[in-house]
């Protein structure tokens, strides 16, 4: 060992407190420290920043540090200066600082004291900032978060492309990308942008095996399903992602609602906020953070269980990327997106105000995420595909980890179709991508087909045999076992390797996956068979009756004023079992539930176990109730004896739409005080016949009572007057 690095091993101790280091770290940091141009593809949470702060901080000079993040930035000073007695050891340069700053900031560099130099893109374009980094001494270049500098890439700045130049300007110093994502295609964007061909280029393997993939259609019932999969992980912290803020502000509502502590997160709430439901995620103080992706940059939480994606991604890095942010510290992490086509065409729709470069890019980037959720083989080994590495689904680490390898799908002979597609490939010159070579398979024409003259080929339409999926999906693992080739300069073009060649020549066993079908017949199915499911159990639906006729009498009140008809229905659908479930049922509110619930949780609970009943816990899900808003205002003002009318008009309410909501209000259990009302519009006579007549009848229906009066009170009195029994009598 030479003393390189014997000292590279003492200074990892006294600054980083670790005694080795991780993965290909050390080899990383001794190519840097040999003044090598370096590229690192690592995943995240693998270890990247230590792999230029430590040399920089051991090496002569100052290194700049390319991020695009801000807050990156600035967390990652901080990091930087806690291990330093100087503050001046690292520093941010961006447009943020004062003219007092920027002037500390450059003497702490002239004076040598300053190791890290984290900038924006942007800040280093500044013509004083070049002259001045050319003044002083620059151990290296780093640029994190490399794949900014690649259209192909997720996250593409056009600030990035320009970064070669200005380095030149700075001087002959080393340059080290690093990314987290990996792609060939954006690997040799990066390197061809940086112009470091001759880089040394370092890759860990992308593989995290204590990660389980799953992909579940999204049906009309995701919430429930969601709900459903967070409470059998009670306790476990998990964020849930979804492309829109509007998604996230009723997901993170739904959850609050069926008593999940959950916080959103989106770049629409200001930053205090932000920062706040942050800080409750990582301190525990909430379970679930439902965001958009601007969450997670920077968030070092190791025990993140599960990560849902509500929403597709736009591509496979974002989501690798997003699904890496759970079981950071080697526990589980359960990686579960939902998907459907309709989701897959809005954003198709989203892109078609794009540039067409970049409309290009991002069907292309989509396509392989309906791919990969489409797919039936190994997800383990689709992604990683993706990225460029080699996986075996039989005895690489975490190789059942996914949904497609626990529940296979059933599998075919297609050894005479793979020959088909390869010689297709083949004899169409490699001029089409997946789309025109299918259209050629079973033959369909249009209009890049036309323009070649394939359609007057003697092999066009010789697949026609099987239809459009069969061929993708068979095409799709025919490029996954490395058969067919997509070219990387012209993205999509599809390619006969020389192994597929060779299969053409001597042709062996292909067993193919059946596709999994996804379509909205299938999501109405789903709906439809749960819906149907859906009626009250007859046997219970009586002893509930039986007991709600029991409570009344002994409490002295008509039966209708404990439970009414609907809600009794309701929990012989879906057979609660406790008072927080019992508050899920229709037109129960907690009220209700702590006055009379008891004995009818009691009862249910025998019958079930009696019964053998498997619940549907799925069903309890209770909708946030748009209008909880209104409830809440409503019972506000009618404390403060503010008129009907006024509340109706603030709402923005008619008179019958206010009394709907108060009704809602009182059956579910909540008190409300309208005698002040009532007085002005009916005396203590009236308003006691009315009384007595709820009390003996056996039905609270307003057109009974209208027949039993014959006209002597309009319906609204009496809807009035019955909100006010029931308040009285049952609440």
């Amino acid at each position: 060992m030479n003393s390189n690095e014997i000292d590279i091993h003492k200074e990892l101790k006294k600054y980083f407190g670790f005694s080795q280091f991780k993965g290909l770290q050390e080899q990383v940091i001794t190519s840097l420290m040999n003044k090598q141009n370096t590229f690192v593809i690592m995943p995240t949470g693998g270890g990247k920043s230590l792999c230029y702060q430590l040399p920089a901080l051991i090496q002569e000079g100052t290194a700049v540090v390319v991020s695009p993040l801000i807050a990156l930035m600035k967390n990652q000073v901080d990091a930087i200066r806690s291990l330093s007695s100087e503050n001046g050891i690292a520093h941010v340069l961006n447009s943020s600082l004062t003219k007092t700053e920027i002037a500390q900031v450059k003497k702490d560099i002239t004076s040598g004291l300053t190791k890290l130099l984290y900038v924006a893109p942007e800040s280093l374009t500044k013509e004083e900032n070049v002259s001045f980094l050319k003044s002083v001494t620059i151990s290296f270049v780093a640029i994190d978060e490399a794949h900014c500098i690649s259209e192909w890439g997720h996250d593409f700045r056009p600030e990035y492309r320009n970064l070669k130049n200005i380095i030149k300007q700075i001087g002959e110093v080393p340059v080290i990308g690093l990314t987290a994502t990996a792609t060939p295609k954006v690997q040799e964007d990066i390197l061809k942008n940086l112009d470091m061909s001759n880089a040394t280029t370092f890759k860990a393997s992308f593989n995290r095996p204590n990660l389980y993939y799953e992909v579940r259609t999204k049906t009309k019932n995701v919430e429930s399903d969601i709900i459903r999969f967070i409470r059998q992980h009670k306790g476990k912290s998990g964020v849930i992602y979804c492309l829109s803020r509007k998604k996230v502000e009723a997901i993170a509502e739904v959850l609050k609602v069926n008593g999940i502590s959950a916080v959103p997160y989106h770049a629409g709430l200001d930053a205090k906020t932000r920062a706040k439901h942050q800080d409750m995620f990582l301190m525990e103080d909430v379970e679930v953070v439902v965001a958009t992706i601007a969450f997670g940059m920077g968030i070092d939480k190791p025990d993140v269980r599960f990560v849902i994606h509500h929403d597709i991604p736009k591509s496979l890095e974002s989501y690798y990327q997003e699904t890496g942010r759970a079981g950071r510290d080697g526990g589980e992490g359960h990686c579960l997106a939902y998907y459907s086509y309709k989701d897959v065409e809005k954003l198709e729709k989203f892109m078609s105000g794009k540039p067409v470069a970049e409309q290009e890019i991002g069907f292309a980037l989509l396509q392989e995420v309906v791919a990969y959720a489409e797919t039936s083989m190994s997800r383990r080994k689709f992604l990683l595909h993706y990225f460029g590495e080699e996986f075996d689904s039989e005895t690489g680490e975490g190789a059942d980890m996914d949904d497609n390898v626990r529940n296979p799908k059933t599998k075919v002979e297609a050894q005479k179709e793979v020959v088909q597609l390869l010689e297709v490939v083949r004899d169409t010159k490699h001029l089409y991508k997946s789309k025109e070579i299918v259209f050629t398979l079973i033959g369909r024409v249009n209009a890049v087909i036309k323009a070649h003259r394939t359609d007057s080929q003697s092999f066009f339409g010789c697949g026609a045999a099987h239809d459009e999926k069969y061929w993708m999906a068979l095409l799709r693992q025919v490029l996954v076992e490395g058969y067919l080739s997509k070219d990387i300069e012209t993205y999509g073009i599809v390619k006969i390797t020389q192994k597929g060649l060779d299969f053409i020549a001597n042709p062996s066993s292909f067993m193919m996956s059946e596709d999994h079908e996804y379509n909205d017949a299938e999501d109405e199915a789903i709906v439809t068979a749960a819906k149907s499911a859906g009626t009250a159990d007859e046997a219970l639906m009586e002893m509930l009756r039986d007991l709600r006729k029991k409570v009344a009498k002994k409490l002295g009140v008509p039966p209708f004023v404990v439970f009414q008809e609907p809600s009794l229905e309701d929990m012989a659908l879906k057979y609660p079992i406790s008072q927080a479930e019992l508050i899920n049922i229709h037109g129960v509110g907690e009220g209700k539930a702590k006055k009379y619930g008891t004995e009818f949780i009691a009862l249910i609970n025998r019958y079930v176990e009696d019964n053998d009943i498997i619940r549907p816990d799925d069903l309890v899900v209770k909708s946030t109730g748009i209008n909880s808003a209104n409830k809440l205002y409503i019972i506000q003002n009618i404390d403060r004896k503010l008129s009907l009318d006024d509340i109706a008009k603030a709402k923005g309410l008619t008179m019958d739409a206010l009394i709907k909501e108060m009704e809602q209000i009182v059956y579910a259990g909540t008190k409300l005080n309208i005698k002040y009302w009532i007085d002005d519009m009916l005396d203590e006579d009236q308003q006691e016949e009315i009384h007595d007549y709820f009390m003996e009848s056996k039905t609270d229906k307003i057109e009974e009572a209208l027949k039993e009066f014959e006209g002597d009170y309009d319906i609204d009195e009496l809807r009035l007057m019955r909100i006010k029994f029931i308040s009285e009598v049952a609440n």
